[in-house]
Formats: C-alpha cells, sequence, structure tokens
C-alpha cells in the first residue's frame, strides 16, 4: 500500500468524522439552541467554519483517490453518480453526497442574493447528504470497514447525528412558538 491509499482512508474517516459534527451543529444552530457560553452567532460561525474544514478534508479524500492509481478512479466519478467501473454503487452514492454538498455549499455562498426559502430547501438536502457519504464510506471501505475500532467510530457517528436529528424534529422554533403564543405563558 502507497501514501496516497492511507491518506485517501484516513482522510476520508476525517472528514466522516467531521460531517457528523457539522450535522449535529446544524441541528443545533437550526433550533436557535444558545447559552450565555455558546451564543447563537458563535455556534453558527463554528458551524460554518468546521463545514469549510470537512470540505478540505474531504477534497485531499477525493484528491488522494483519484491520484492513486490502485484503484482507477476517474475525476467525473467524483461529481456524477454511477459511472465508475470500481464499486459503483458506493462511489455513485459518494458523488451524489458530494454533488448535494456543493449544491449546499454554492447556496451558502449565494444566500445573500437567494431567498431564505430557497436556501433553506437547498440547505436541507444535507439531511440526505450525511447517511449517502455514511454508505458510501462502509461500502467502499472494504478491509478498513471491518475492523473494530472503524466500526464503532462509524456507529458513534450514526448515534450523535441520529440523536441531533431526532432531537431536532422534537424541538418547535423559538419564531414559531412565539408566533403561535405558546412562549411565556402567551
Amino acid at each position: 500500500m502507497n501514501a496516497l491509499w492511507y491518506v485517501s482512508r484516513a482522510t476520508g474517516l476525517a472528514a466522516l468524522v467531521l460531517f457528523t459534527a457539522v450535522v449535529v451543529l446544524g441541528a443545533i444552530t437550526s433550533a436557535r439552541l444558545a447559552s450565555p457560553r455558546w451564543p447563537r452567532f458563535a455556534i453558527a460561525a463554528f458551524h460554518r467554519n468546521l463545514s469549510l474544514v470537512t470540505l478540505g478534508f474531504l477534497a485531499v479524500h477525493i484528491a488522494t483517490s483519484i491520484i492513486d492509481t490502485y484503484a482507477g478512479i476517474q475525476w467525473i466519478s467524483a461529481v456524477v453518480p454511477f459511472v465508475s467501473s470500481y464499486y459503483p454503487i458506493s462511489l455513485g452514492l459518494g458523488a451524489i453526497s458530494f454533488d448535494l454538498l456543493l449544491a449546499v455549499l454554492f447556496s451558502s455562498l449565494l444566500r445573500p442574493r437567494i431567498s431564505a426559502r430557497v436556501w433553506k430547501a437547498i440547505h436541507w438536502t444535507s439531511y440526505l447528504c450525511w447517511p449517502l457519504a455514511v454508505v458510501h464510506g462502509f461500502e467502499i471501505g472494504g478491509a478498513d470497514s471491518r475492523l473494530t475500532w472503524v466500526r464503532v467510530l462509524l456507529i458513534g457517528c450514526v448515534v450523535a447525528a441520529a440523536a441531533a436529528v431526532i432531537w431536532r424534529a422534537s424541538v418547535r422554533h423559538p419564531d414559531t412558538e412565539a408566533r403561535r403564543g405558546t412562549l411565556g405563558g402567551m
């Protein structure tokens, strides 16, 4: 095995952990959760910056996967689903996840120029993006996916993201509650 193989796997696992943290922070941010130590703007800034760091790890993961000649993955396979001859389904799911992530990124960069409703609709695709990335990693991981510590890491990520999404689905947005008159005994 060459260094690119190890870098590709390591950055893929790191991206999964970081992406999980981004999903959890996204759930916290969208629920407008805050505390005196962590005001909403700080949580939102951390979410945004961690998203960018995650994209960096993902870029290295994709680049090293393509540059490493072992699997023969082409650049087009990173963005066009199901065209690779190497694990076409798993790589296709990774490509879909990456495409959705790019849509979230570009819509966030264009947020001042697009409606909040459009931005939010695109941003909701991140809840689909994350599980696709998990399945991609687990299916294409080969022997790595069978290692106990990788499975524990994967299960930890799934539990954390699922808990955050379930919690977010059960929490009402404070602005919605205020409009309904249910906050503060209204």
